[in-house]
């Protein structure tokens, strides 16, 4: 493959900023970029859902074989804002130059479609139909994907190419996630003349949490309460304490009981001292297990063993458009897709891993 094309055109894409909910300028290039390889290009209204400025792009392109038809899916948006990206590469790594992210989540996957598409139409590789579907606003709860019509979709099977590590990881399973939004209500009063008067949420939500049990639950489960708000001053006993956290499992029958767990903690503990309780619980996304003999498995093995990689079949504790799409109809896995420290100034990754990334989407065709 041509190793400096595909460097060149993951520099060029990841200079484009595209933060969520302003993915414009990228969708744009992709677009033409789609079209220029002979694909049917189409944008949806799920940026109007979200109020956003581009949609998601979905792409198809005719087969020359009787093979499946397949999708190659990833995301548009960066997890930052990130004006004026400078990658820099040094020692066969591209990294930025460390006052922002680099991006190649998920710019690394978005690339490694194109290039690898490219790289097969050139050659004349004979492929199935083909699917692109590059999402907006995956960072910040998978609304791309959530508002994307599979109806329009036909494909047999889905490659996200959106996981941190190396290439030739395959996510066979992921978690399902609930988010918990409660509000503990207690009555407020003078901390210094009536205390005795008042309720304090605070204390309620202290007694709570130390009472919930949160963190890593077991090897398939996690738990966490991530934000607290309450209070305005030291001498008023606080009347509101607002928390939100999450649960996540790969296993849907004990995220239902840590998210049973994690409620009642709050009310026995707003029953104790007399306070009041309001809770909402949001399913933000659903799990997905394939085992190690299911055909899309099966299949992602051999492409990766073609490219001359050993697959490592893996678990993930994160959520991604896999989990939507899984949940929507159509079997879907992540892919490892070659960068590290994602979300972080340190993010990087390698020439060899980008190259491998494109050649394994033509390996997948």
């Amino acid at each position: 493959m041509d190793m400096h094309g595909i460097v060149d055109y993951f520099l060029e894409l990841v200079k484009i900023d595209s933060p969520s909910k302003n993915e414009r300028a990228l969708a744009d290039k992709l677009k033409r970029d789609l079209m220029e390889l002979g694909f049917q290009v189409e944008e949806d209204d799920a940026g109007s859902k979200v109020n956003g400025n581009a949609g998601n792009i979905i792409a198809r392109l005719r087969g020359n074989a009787q093979k499946p038809t397949i999708l190659f899916g990833a995301h548009m948006d960066t997890v930052s804002k990130t004006p004026g990206i400078k990658p820099v590469i040094n020692n066969g790594k591209i990294f930025s130059d460390g006052t922002t992210i680099l991006s190649a989540d998920d710019k690394a996957g978005i690339c490694a479609v194109i290039q690898g598409i490219r790289s097969a139409l050139k050659e004349g590789v004979e492929h199935g139909d083909i699917e692109v579907v590059f999402t907006i606003c995956e960072e910040i709860g998978l609304k791309g994907s959530k508002n994307l019509d599979v109806k329009k979709l036909k494909a047999e099977m889905g490659f996200i190419l959106d996981s941190s590590g190396e290439v030739g990881k395959i996510i066979t399973s992921a978690p399902a996630q609930n988010k918990f939004y409660f509000k503990i209500k207690g009555k407020p009063a003078h901390a210094g003349v009536e205390p005795e008067k008042g309720i304090s949420a605070v204390k309620v939500a202290g007694v709570a949490l130390a009472n919930m049990n949160f963190g890593r639950i077991d090897q398939e489960t996690t738990a966490n309460i991530g934000i607290i708000k309450g209070g305005s001053a030291t001498n008023i006993i606080t009347d509101l304490v607002e928390m939100e956290g999450e649960a996540r499992s790969r296993n849907e029958e004990k995220l239902e009981k840590q998210t049973e767990h994690m409620i009642e903690a709050v009310k026995d503990a707003a029953e104790k001292y007399g306070a009041q309780v309001e809770y909402r619980v949001d399913s933000s996304y659903p799990a997905f297990k394939f085992d190690e003999n299911s055909p899309i498995v099966r299949y992602a093995v051999r492409a990766v063993e073609k490219i001359g990689l050993k697959p490592q079949a893996a678990p993930s504790g994160g959520g991604s458009d896999a989990n939507i799409l899984n949940g929507k109809g159509i079997p879907c896995i992540n892919m490892g897709s070659g960068f590290f420290n994602p979300h972080s100034p340190e993010e990087c990754i390698t020439i060899e891993n980008l190259v491998n990334l494109s050649k394994l989407v033509k390996a997948l065709l």
